[in-house]
């Protein structure tokens, strides 16, 4: 009912559609032919230009759904609807995530399809090394993403500390330090980095397509884990 009555969360939600989408066909639209001559263009892993974009609001709808009831006091009217607070934490992320993966997949299509429509006859189709895989993990990823992001928002209780956290893990650390020697390494662990490799036809680094996917939803369940643990140890 919340996802459905508060506009901000609606607003978030398709927001990570939109911006994903539409930067990366901006992109393609504008530069997309002349990049393609380069030795290093990759038309798979370029199809989610957006997503740096699309990060944003992804993390913005998890951090709302779940802090934004810490606020104005909701999360105690939700406690005493539903005092099992495992069921109600629980059913908080099922839903959260169930909203995510549809726009998700959404996503993940609709940059790769576009993407590769703008390119021509140096663009790719579905059955291209990758390609498919990339596509549906684009949308695993931002799904894994916000279930992420509402577990540190349920730990911190708060709108604007769990996006001063969130805000340099996701878009900062990993860009940052990923090519400084030695760190790189550990920065391929991060989530983001981890989550993301199932873009590449190719991925870089020690983790592989799946194997960064498994990686990106072990940070998404122990964030879920401390949400759970925080909602169940401290006062509403």
């Amino acid at each position: 009912m919340k996802l459905r009555s508060v506009r901000s969360l609606l607003v978030a939600l398709f927001a990570a559609f939109v911006c994903t989408v539409g930067v990366t066909v901006l992109a393609h639209a504008m530069v997309g032919k002349a990049e393609a001559g380069n030795a290093d263009f990759e038309p798979v892993y370029g199809s989610y230009f957006g997503l740096n974009f699309g990060h944003i609001a992804a993390v913005c709808f998890g951090v709302m759904a779940v802090a934004g009831e810490y606020a104005g006091g909701g999360i105690r009217l939700s406690l005493t609807a539903v005092p099992r607070r495992g069921l109600f934490f629980g059913g908080k992320l099922l839903v959260v995530g169930a909203a995510a993966l549809p726009v998700g997949l959404a996503t993940g299509f609709g940059c790769f399809l576009g993407a590769q429509a703008l390119l021509g006859e140096y663009g790719v189709g579905l059955g291209a090394p990758g390609a498919l895989r990339s596509a549906i993990g684009c949308g695993l990823y931002l799904t894994l993403l916000t279930v992420f992001s509402a577990g540190v928002a349920a730990v911190l209780r708060s709108q604007v500390g769990a996006l001063s956290v969130l805000t340099p893990v996701v878009f900062l650390i990993s860009p940052v330090f990923a090519g400084v020697p030695g760190i790189g390494t550990v920065v391929a662990f991060l989530p983001d980095r981890a989550g993301q490799q199932i873009l590449h036809p190719v991925p870089e680094g020690p983790l592989g397509a799946w194997s960064g996917m498994g990686v990106m939803a072990l940070w998404a369940a122990l964030a879920a884990a401390a949400g759970w643990w925080s909602l169940h140890r401290r006062d509403a």
